[in-house]
């Protein structure tokens, strides 16, 4: 398996990065998070998992080892595949993906794109023995709850920024999104409603 990769940033897309590798530019599926960390022009590395398919071979980046392994994790769980684990990460860090799991909280896992309440029974029920108990709160004391919000709109900013949007219009238009009374709460979903409020660069 591919566990690791570094080079140049060649390309930045909603859901992917090209990073060269050895003369090759290697395109790297990942979540907006772990997009937003990158550059166009400058060096990155990536921890990687390589999904190996009849028909395509489709590489898949994390920011950290703890990403990739919750990844791998949540794809021994029945119907969950490569698309939905990795929708799971972009919406619920690893530790608030934790908080949910130990908590039996099926509403937070039942907001990533993919998963409804059936899914989420499974996760809780084949994972949460095999993940590392939480603790209620962060360090300053903030609920799980609160720190998943903060993060979806994180990600989401920095992801604009990272495609090249400047920070106070990418903030304006995230809290638009996220304000609105019916408006999406994934973060491909956030990410998509704020691109077309935002147009083109």
């Amino acid at each position: 398996m591919i566990s690791s990769v570094r080079g140049e940033v060649l390309g930045l897309g909603l859901d992917h990065a090209v990073v060269e590798v050895g003369g090759v530019g290697l395109a790297v599926q990942a979540t907006p998070n772990t997009l937003a960390r990158l550059r166009r022009g400058q060096q990155a590395r990536l921890d990687t998992a390589l999904v190996v398919r009849e028909d395509s071979l489709t590489l898949f980046g994390f920011a950290d080892a703890s990403e990739r392994e919750m990844f791998l994790l949540l794809q021994t769980v029945s119907g969950v595949g490569p698309r939905v684990a990795l929708a799971t990460l972009a919406v619920l860090d690893p530790a608030a993906l934790s908080h949910a799991l130990a908590d039996g909280n099926l509403t937070t896992l039942m907001s990533v794109p993919g998963i409804g309440r059936k899914g989420a029974e499974r996760l809780v029920v084949e994972l949460r023995d095999k993940v590392a108990p939480p603790s209620a709160a962060d360090a300053d004391g903030t609920p799980a709850s609160a720190v998943a919000a903060g993060t979806l709109r994180d990600q989401v900013v920095e992801a604009l920024v990272g495609l090249g949007f400047a920070a106070k219009p990418a903030e304006k238009a995230v809290d638009e999104v996220l304000g609105g009374p019916s408006g999406p709460d994934d973060s491909s979903g956030v990410l998509r409603a704020a691109l077309s409020r935002l147009g083109p660069r």
